[in-house]
């Protein structure tokens, strides 16, 4: 196979030629110094850098049967966007290092970085590829590195939640989860190993709930807008509510208690599914508007969280070390 072939693999080409097919998708640097030289020079508007990175990895946290490379892009900003916000900052900057294949289309190449354009456009706009990597590996694997500013405004932790705190949330709870259960429970083989997803053979619900898994939208504006409100404490909803409580309890050295009466309609998938990269706060007084009662925030007990009163010790959410099978594939 030649590189005239309409859409060669990696393996045909340099790696200066991909580079300049990924740079194609993305749009003009905005950076000082941007794609192209050893390395970018970003302005940090107050002196400080929020920073933060993901890996995405085939197998354990996506499956190429059931993500387009377009879904991969969008999902690899997102999720790394959502922790900067989570912090009360303002995503700036990503880094993407690319792990494929030598027998990887450029055409797959080419449209994961659209989707990577694509999400920062669509969710934080300014932000915007600024460098990376790429190399060779088995595995296809995206890691991204974030880099948020907080434009003058203190940073928001896991450890400032207080007695008396109102717990919140911003975004979907639980809808990502019914997505992913969708995914094993009709789009897999006898074996357990996933099949192309059909949509038609989903219901226009299902569709929506697929679409949260693999294209996450979280709230990212209202990450500085809490902080602005003068939420205490935050974090990224990204392994299930209450186990993403639990660690914003801990972290705080209190207790928080779930109404799930404030849940909505599937209170379940909402305390313990992931994957929705809601924003989790608490806040001293008033919310800002955006986000929505779930609780309060307690003197420490014995149980970080506790759920209608209840102690509720079914953390759920994903923990690849515990979750991952790598016999399915």
């Amino acid at each position: 196979m030649s590189a005239q072939h309409p859409d060669p693999a990696v393996a045909d080409l340099s790696e200066g030629a991909v580079l300049r097919r990924i740079l194609d998708q993305l749009e003009a640097s905005r950076a000082e110094v941007g794609p192209g030289d050893d390395a970018a020079v970003l302005a940090a508007p107050d002196g400080r850098v929020v920073a933060t990175v993901d890996t995405l990895v085939h197998g354990p946290d996506f499956r190429l049967a059931w993500s387009s490379a377009f879904d991969l892009g969008w999902k690899a900003a997102a999720v790394n966007l959502a922790d900067v916000a989570a912090m009360g900052a303002r995503p700036t900057a990503l880094l993407v290092a690319l792990a494929m294949p030598d027998s990887t289309r450029l055409s797959f190449v080419e449209a994961l970085a659209s989707g990577l354009r694509a999400a920062c456009d669509a969710l934080a706009p300014g932000c915007a590829v600024e460098g990376g990597d790429l190399t060779v590996s088995d595995t296809l694997t995206i890691a991204v590195t974030a880099l948020g500013s907080l434009d003058g405004r203190p940073a928001v932790r896991r450890s400032g939640a207080r007695p008396g705190d109102v717990v919140a949330v911003a975004g979907d709870l639980g809808r990502a989860a019914r997505g992913l259960s969708l995914l094993f429970s009709r789009f897999t083989d006898a074996a357990g190993a996933p099949v192309p997803v059909d949509e038609a053979l989903l219901d226009a619900a299902e569709r929506a709930d697929l679409a949260v898994q693999l294209r996450p939208s979280p709230p990212l504006t209202l990450g500085p807008a809490a902080a602005d409100a003068g939420a205490s404490a935050m974090m990224d909803v990204s392994d299930g509510l209450v186990l993403d409580a639990s660690r914003l309890a801990a972290a705080s050295g209190v207790s928080v208690t779930i109404d799930s009466a404030l849940l909505g309609p599937d209170p379940a998938s909402a305390l313990t599914g992931g994957e929705d990269h809601a924003l989790l706060a608490t806040f001293p007084a008033e919310i800002p508007e955006g986000f929505r009662e779930i609780g309060r925030v307690v003197e420490q007990g014995e149980h970080a969280v506790l759920v209608d009163g209840r102690p509720h010790d079914d953390r759920g959410g994903w923990d690849p070390y515990r979750d991952w099978d790598a016999r399915i594939g």
